[in-house]
């Protein structure tokens, strides 16, 4: 039995309790077949109006969809990338140190993006997000990983050529 205000679903046949807004307009439920069915039944009536009955396939339409993907050639084809994570997951794990680990000869293992946060000084971090322009930690770790990556090539391969230099005869 319907209660004061209830109106019965023209898909399901239950009742429900449509918005306050759409009090007059709303003869469908929430549910998600119910859903598809309100939008099934007013497309259908959409289309039976006289206006709307050539509206895919005449001239002037067709014309206008042509010259859209003109301009735009490509959107539909394929999937779009995903964005990605602003931060990333970090798991425990124990990290040699940088100096520990080339001295036997390792590369050394990246630190989880936290810890490598931790252990850098605010004002460092902040000169790297001012000079790169970054707000994101991402991009921030990009960039300092890139810096230590060219610090140690200049700091090995100058202490590569010192070496040369004093054994060559």
């Amino acid at each position: 039995m319907a209660k004061c205000g209830q109106r019965k679903c023209m898909n399901c046949c239950e009742f429900f309790d449509p918005d306050r807004r759409n009090l007059e307009r709303q003869h469908y439920c929430s549910k998600p077949d119910c859903r598809g069915a309100s939008k099934a039944a007013s497309q259908v009536a959409w289309l039976a109006k006289p206006q709307n009955v050539n509206y895919f396939s005449d001239p002037a339409h067709v014309a206008r969809v042509q010259a859209w993907r003109a301009a735009h050639p490509g959107y539909s084809r394929g999937r779009r990338k995903s964005s990605p994570a602003l931060q990333d997951t970090s798991s425990a794990q124990v990290i040699d140190s940088i100096e520990e680990s080339s001295k036997r000869g390792e590369t050394p293992a990246t630190p989880a993006l936290q810890d490598a946060f931790n252990t850098l000084k605010p004002m460092l971090t902040g000169l790297i997000a001012h000079v790169f322009g970054f707000a994101l930690q991402d991009d921030i770790d990009q960039a300092m990983a890139r810096l230590v990556q060219i610090g140690t090539d200049i700091t090995y391969r100058s202490h590569h050529e010192d070496h040369q230099t004093s054994a060559a005869p």
